[in-house]
Formats: C-alpha cells, structure tokens, sequence
C-alpha cells in the first residue's frame, strides 16, 4: 500500500536524525530514495525523481534565500534594525514597551530570518527592560513569538514560500491571510501568555541573567544609524511589490501595468529590488563601497546555505511521492476522513516538528503530503499552506536549534524554556489553527 511507503519514509527520516544525528538535508535525500524504491521505482528513477525535487524546490527559492537574508544583514550592520527598535520604543512609551516590542519584532520579522532576528533583537530586548525595569523575558519572550510566527507564516521567508508553491497558493493571498493569522496569534502567545505568567508564575520567574558573551553586538549612536524613513522602506518594500501585485490582479486582470507587477510582485525579483535598494539607501549613499556590500552579500548567503538544502531536500520528498502516485492514494484517503483537511494538514506538521526540532523540515514535508487535498477538496490553498505553517512552529523543543538558541541567549534551563518558549510557540499553533478554521467558512 502507498501509506506504507510513506510510513517508512518518515520513520527512516526520525531514524537518521533523532538517532544517528544525520544532517536534515541528508537525512531527507536517504528517505526520499528509499521511499521511490519502496514504491517500486528502479534506482535509477528515484535518483531522477530527487534530482528533479531539488531542482525545482531550490531553483525557484534561491532568489528568496540569498536576497532575503543579504537584507536582513544589511538591516543589521547599518543600524537600520536599531533604528526601527528604538523608534518604535520612543513611539509607545516606557510603559508600552512590550507592544513596542512586539511591533518592532513583526516588522523586522518580514525581512529577517528567525535566527538572524533574535541576534537583531535580543541586544535591544535587553536594553530595554533594563531601562524600562521589567523582567527581561517580560520583553524577550513576545518578541522571539514574533520572529518565529513571522518565520513560519508570513511569504517572503522562504519556508513560507516554498510551502505556498508547492500547494499552488497565491503568494499575494498567503501573505495577506497569514498577517491575519500572525497578528492575535502573536499578541495571545506573547504579550498575554507573558503577563499571565507574571501573575500566577512564582516571584522572579521572568527575570533572567544576561549572559555577558552574547550581550556584545555593536550599539549604534544617533549618528551611525540611517533615518527611520530608510530603515522601514528596506524593511517593508518586498510586502508592498506582493501586496500590489495581488491587489492589481484582483482591480484589473488585464491591466497592461501587470507587465510589471507580476514581475516585481514574485518573491524572488521582490527580495532583488529590495536588496538593491537597501545598498543604495542603506549603504552606498553612508560611505560603503560597492566591495563593502559585496562583503555582507558573501558572507549572509554563508550563513543561509543549510537552510536552502534543506528546503531542496524537502522538494526532493515531495517529488517522490508526485511520481510515485502516492499523492493521489493519500488524497483519496484524505478526501473522506470526517477531519477538516486543514485540521489534517496542521496535524501532520506538527507530528513531524515534535519528531524531527525543524519547521522547515515539518512544513515542507506536511505539504509535500497534503498538497492533493487543494485540488481534491476544495480548500483555499492559501489556507492549507499557512496550517502546514501554523502545525510547523508549535511544540519546539530539544530536537529543534531554535529551542537552544533561546535557551542560551536567555540563560534559561531546560526546564524554564519548556514552561516559556515551548509553550508560547504551541499556542501560536493553535491560535493559528482556530484562526484558519474561522477563516475558511469565509473564504
């Protein structure tokens, strides 16, 4: 039976990662090999089903990866980040410094990586509760729920994007849906869980030690930093090419200017003219070189090269199961269960994220999954690539990188990041989910 080949394939993979600590992007490869043969492709067909998985996966996110992540450092060397943080604080208030918080996460989140984010932030998380005297996980811990939520819902991160191309989902609707996700998911997971913990939690709960090794990231003066109009521009400008692009093609289909904004509007072209502009505006017109930016290109593309593996890893899954038919046999299998095919999709994510630590790998591996059921059944393909999404961040734990680098950069025990950041990012999960559900009976 088809299931079957399924079956081995995810156990293979929990096998060689949670066992014999197998890189993701190996790992995945082995499985997806195993799984063509099983299914009974020659060897030879199996290595052309990966290789055309890899192709396609990586191919079409290169742009993505390599771009995104070149903004994101450029937001983080100039001081643009900075900027957009203390802005946001000066804005809301010593009093308001939490929401502050949250709203410099989410938009720093639209251009950052979750990892690269948290090194952004957590410097000024700390600055902030000091001067603000609260406890640091008051601040900390709705913003490291925005970086993640972000991360997993929101287009143009990768993950996000690959999971939206592989359902045939409108990049401009994700988006637009997965920010109506995000946003009570954010504030329910951060700001509430927080002051509930405060409340019930014993005394001294959120307060942590700084940990002096990782609290060394250059502070900008006034004078170092860009003003806040060009840090927001290259924070925000890939979400506006989307946006246009989406609300040109519902206007006016025939639009001539779709010349333009179906090009500008793709995530990947989206990030390059970003990335342009972020040089121009950011960098050249402060004094760097055009070396200087391709420095920050070269070494924030060095820094992003496992997550693009593993995301063509996760492609090469999913091929091998389109080839082998065994997409159609889940579908059919899917298509009459008595469980919304939303509640199905999110369930499978985050079996898998509880199994393997890695969103990426639960996202596109759920989607790799459950992408027949956007045809079969009816469902907003928007909707199943933000509840592959939504099961990907929850129930973070040991087997995940994340979970030790919050542990670390908050100087927590294992013990306290399960009650903090484990149970933070399963709310946003389910908030997510109950979100969609809600969302569906109207779209």
């Amino acid at each position: 039976m088809p299931i079957v080949s399924v079956v081995v394939g995810v156990v293979l993979l929990l096998i060689l990662m949670m066992v014999f600590n197998f890189s993701a992007f190996t790992s995945l490869i082995i499985a997806s090999l195993t799984v063509g043969m099983v299914e009974g492709m020659t060897p030879v067909e199996a290595v052309k089903a990966v290789e055309t998985g890899l192709g396609n996966s990586a191919g079409s996110l290169i742009m993505v990866i390599i771009f995104g992540a070149a903004v994101g450092k450029l937001l983080t060397d100039t001081g643009g980040a900075q900027r957009i943080a203390t802005t946001m604080v000066n804005t809301f208030g010593r009093k308001h410094v939490q929401i502050a918080a949250v709203v410099t996460a989410f938009i720093v989140g639209i251009a950052m990586f979750f990892e690269t984010g948290v090194v952004v932030l957590i410097p000024l998380v700390f600055s902030i509760a000091m001067v603000a005297e609260v406890p640091i996980l008051y601040v900390g811990l709705p913003v490291i729920t925005a970086l993640i939520t972000m991360h997993g819902f929101v287009p143009p991160h990768p993950g996000a994007t690959a999971v939206a191309e592989i359902f045939k989902a409108n990049l401009g609707l994700t988006l637009a849906y997965g920010i109506i996700v995000a946003v009570p998911a954010i504030l329910v997971a951060g700001p509430l869980y927080t002051r509930l913990l405060k409340r019930i939690a014993k005394p001294g709960f959120l307060n942590v030690e700084i940990p002096q090794k990782l609290y060394t990231q250059k502070v900008f003066t006034e004078e170092e930093m860009p003003s806040f109009i060009r840090s927001m521009i290259c924070a925000v400008l890939p979400i506006f090419f989307i946006l246009l692009k989406t609300a040109i093609d519902f206007l006016d289909p025939k639009a001539s200017v779709r010349i333009i904004t179906d090009f500008t509007g793709s995530a990947g072209p989206a990030l390059f003219i970003t990335f342009l502009v972020s040089a121009l505006l950011l960098g050249m017109s402060r004094g760097k070189t055009i070396k200087d930016i391709g420095k920050t290109l070269n070494e924030s593309t060095a820094g992003i090269a496992m997550i693009l593996l593993i995301i063509a890893g996760g492609g090469a899954f999913k091929q091998v199961l389109v080839d082998g038919q065994i997409d159609k046999y889940i579908s059919n299998l899917m298509v009459h269960a008595p469980v919304s095919p939303l509640v199905l999709t999110w369930l499978i994510a985050i079996i898998l994220r509880l199994s393997l630590g890695s969103a990426t790998v639960a996202s596109m591996t759920a989607a790799g999954i459950a992408a027949p059921l956007a045809h079969s059944t009816g469902i907003s393909p928007e909707l199943l690539a933000l509840a592959a999404g939504a099961g990907s961040v929850g129930l973070s734990q040991v087997s995940d990188a994340g979970f030790w680098i919050v542990k670390e950069y908050f100087n927590m025990s294992i013990k306290k990041t399960f009650a903090t950041w484990t149970v933070s990012t399963t709310i946003v999960s389910i908030i997510g989910l109950i979100i969609l559900l809600i969302l569906d009976i109207f779209v």
